[in-house]
């Protein structure tokens, strides 16, 4: 059951109950708070297509990267207030600006909000774009109105996990609810360039941990047959105030490092999208 009360809607199941007013890990209150709505260019081809992706930005994290490109929405709830009601009509408006889907950004700790709004079913592609820490349980509810699942899969390491993100049983908990965003939308199904269902898992790679890419490409070639999923292997890794003095986190991936996890996505047999060298700029990022 998707609520703020006992609220247990993410892998860290504070069990606050947000409608009298405490807070959890993420901060969030009982309603959603939108930071940022947009028609995104800057999405897979195969989600912006030549309309763009209808991007609704949720203020809040369930994560707490310390790299996080949007992290003057996301360390914090930020953003206007939206009931479901107002939540749906401004999914419309996206809509009649000519957005090709409806591209949900850190939605989880918004759910008993976002859910209701999302019937009756909307004419363009759902995508629930997320890093990738979620609760089965949670996912569950969503099974038939969630077209498009674009998890990150960060880290295959523990430690790595524990200390930029906050969360050491992120392997463990995002190779679990990955499996059942897969089984919720099969393999992807295209209509001409675009995608219309199925699950895109994207992974950015972060300077010097080349290693824990490779770990994370050889889960996915174990786990799901050639073509099942598809990976957006990412080389966007900016550096942020918070990084600029913790190398090697102070710098952007090398050629030599894409090139080395790009090699090794290929022999797991995976297909997906690459991204051209100049996506690593500050002017990429959103302005919140």
């Amino acid at each position: 059951m998707l609520t703020y009360e006992t609220c247990c809607l993410c892998p860290r199941q504070c069990k606050v109950d947000r409608t009298a007013g405490e807070r959890g890990y993420c901060g969030a209150p009982d309603r959603a708070l939108v930071a940022k709505t947009m028609i995104h260019k800057w999405e897979e081809p195969a989600l912006a297509g030549n309309g763009g992706s209808g991007a609704i930005f949720f203020g809040g994290c369930t994560l707490g990267c310390i790299y996080c490109q949007n992290r003057a929405i996301s360390q914090k709830p930020v953003g206007q207030e939206m009931d479901s009601e107002l939540l749906r009509k401004t999914m419309e408006e996206l809509i009649a600006q000519g957005a090709e889907n409806i591209d949900l950004v850190t939605p989880t700790q918004y759910l008993p909000t976002i859910v209701p709004a999302l019937t009756p079913k909307l004419p363009v592609p759902v995508v629930y774009n997320c890093g990738g820490y979620e609760r089965v349980e949670t996912l569950q509810e969503l099974d038939g109105l969630v077209d498009i699942y674009l998890p990150d899969l960060k880290y295959a390491d523990a430690a790595l996990a524990g200390g930029l993100s906050g969360a050491k049983d992120y392997f463990r908990v995002a190779a679990g609810a990955i499996k059942e965003m897969v089984r919720q939308t099969g393999a992807p199904r295209w209509n001409g360039e675009k995608i219309v269902k199925g699950t895109i898992i994207r992974h950015l790679i972060l300077p010097g941990q080349v290693e824990n890419s490779l770990k994370v490409m050889d889960w996915i070639g174990e786990n799901f047959a050639p073509g099942e999923v598809l990976v957006s292997l990412m080389r966007q890794y900016t550096p942020m105030e918070a990084t600029k003095n913790l190398p090697p986190f102070d710098r952007r991936i090398t050629e030599e490092e894409y090139d080395s996890v790009l090699s090794w996505m290929y022999l797991n047999d995976l297909e997906g999208f690459i991204q051209e060298p100049d996506a690593a700029d500050a002017a990429f990022i959103p302005e919140f």
